[in-house]
């Protein structure tokens, strides 16, 4: 029997909704986390209960660790934190060059610092029942060079770093990390893009198409179930091949 609560960082739009959704389908009471779209999160939570599911919001900041703190106060009051999905993150683009240093640091606070600290926070309950399970939504840019978002693919490439070494240290103990790393998403974002830069976009992908949230959100929802138990460290990619 399902139980616990799944923590969804980031889930008041997106991939984070998507996923909200998905780990609701498990049974799971799910705790919607967002920083500032409160009729987001409330959404999410309206959509997860209209299905038949169970959801509460749980405000903060994952780049401050009051807000993490304050993030697990409301998301433990439906009860302990079992699943822990790290997905809040932003963007400042532009080339290094040119980049200014709160635009680096703001994401190297959000991207990479936020789920560090939401992490160490969650494993209090984890290691005490010794069961857990940590998806950390990184990005292809992590893996390959991104033009224009060296702060960005450096945040999601430490994600990847980070979701390895957690792996090693807390294997035997039975929570298992692993990492999700996302390609061209169709968000809201893209949608409004113009369509010319939506088709150059796509003709990246050799499935001809973008990844949708729903699609990450079923390969996130696999690593949080018991029959992913064996499979920690690892990053598996939704890309439609990009990375192949």
């Amino acid at each position: 029997m399902v139980t616990g609560v799944a923590l969804v960082t980031g889930a008041s739009r997106g991939i984070g909704r998507a996923v909200a959704l998905r780990l609701a389908d498990q049974g799971r009471t799910v705790a919607v986390n967002y920083r500032s779209d409160e009729a987001g999160a409330k959404e999410t939570c309206r959509l997860i209960e209209v299905a038949g599911g169970t959801a509460i919001t749980a405000a903060g900041d994952v780049g401050t660790i009051t807000g993490v703190d304050e993030m697990f106060a409301a998301a433990e009051q439906a009860g302990p934190v079992e699943v822990l999905v790290n997905n809040a993150g932003t963007r400042r683009d532009g080339l290094a060059v040119l980049m200014k240093p709160d635009a680096w640091s703001d994401v190297i606070r959000t991207n990479l610092d936020g789920p560090f600290h939401a992490t160490r926070r969650a494993l209090r309950g984890m290691l005490s029942k010794r069961w857990g399970r940590i998806v950390n939504i990184s990005s292809v840019a992590g893996l390959r060079g991104s033009p224009g978002q060296a702060n960005y693919s450096a945040a999601k490439a430490g994600l990847i770093g980070m979701t390895r070494t957690l792996a090693r240290e807390l294997g035997a103990k039975g929570i298992t990390v692993n990492a999700v790393a996302p390609g061209l998403v169709l968000t809201a974002l893209t949608e409004e893009l113009p369509a010319d830069r939506v088709a150059a976009m796509t003709a990246q992908s050799p499935i001809g198409r973008l990844v949708t949230p729903e699609e990450v959100a079923a390969a996130t929802a696999f690593l949080t179930s018991e029959e992913a138990a064996a499979i920690t460290g690892q990053v598996l990619c939704v890309d439609g091949g990009m990375t192949a």
